[in-house]
């Protein structure tokens, strides 16, 4: 297993559009960074959010989770309240082939505020809108700028393809179009 370049990048989301819309460099000037970078590319995340709310007093169960936990908002801006966290979206749409896996790690700008980006790999032929948690581990509430990066995917690819992908399980986030909330 080895980690992908830019190059082999490039020429998936080109070719066999693995990511779409792809931003072929690092978008830098005046935002935080997003687009190809050296071994991987930073996604951005979209300008529609689900703040967690604790005003119906609900407990967090992943196999019966209540959707009123959420305030929904849309903005440019969304600002988490401290010591909670906010799902998004990220404005790309992945297509993984079957010998490729993903990791994603938040981006150091957020990070070194204590903003923490919580994604799961993409497995193999996964393909949709990324869901994304970002966390607020701080005492003070911080914002989350929409249209710009917010965590960087590296690939891994195998020498050899998996026996059983994430299409052949049938997975229940597979081709997701929007935010996607727990599901059982």
């Amino acid at each position: 297993m080895s980690v992908k370049s830019d190059k082999w990048i490039r020429k998936m989301a080109l070719e066999h559009k693995m990511i779409e819309p792809f931003t072929d460099k690092q978008v830098r000037a005046g935002v935080i960074s997003y687009g190809l970078s050296s071994y991987g590319y930073d996604i951005r995340i979209a300008d529609e959010f689900k703040i967690f709310t604790n005003i119906n007093s609900s407990i967090v169960d992943p196999k019966n989770f209540d959707p009123r936990s959420f305030v929904d908002f849309k903005g440019d801006v969304c600002i988490i309240p401290p010591n909670s966290f906010a799902l998004a979206r990220t404005i790309e749409y992945f297509r993984i082939p079957r010998s490729v896996i993903t990791v994603c790690v938040g981006k150091s700008t957020y990070a070194r505020c204590g903003i923490i980006v919580n994604v799961t790999p993409f497995e193999p032929e996964w393909e949709g809108i990324v869901t994304l948690e970002v966390s607020n581990t701080t005492p003070l509430p911080a914002k989350i700028y929409a249209n710009e990066g917010i965590a960087q995917v590296l690939f891994f690819e195998s020498d050899e393809q998996c026996e059983t992908s994430y299409a052949d399980k049938k997975g229940k986030y597979q081709a997701q179009q929007n935010l996607t909330l727990p599901r059982l």
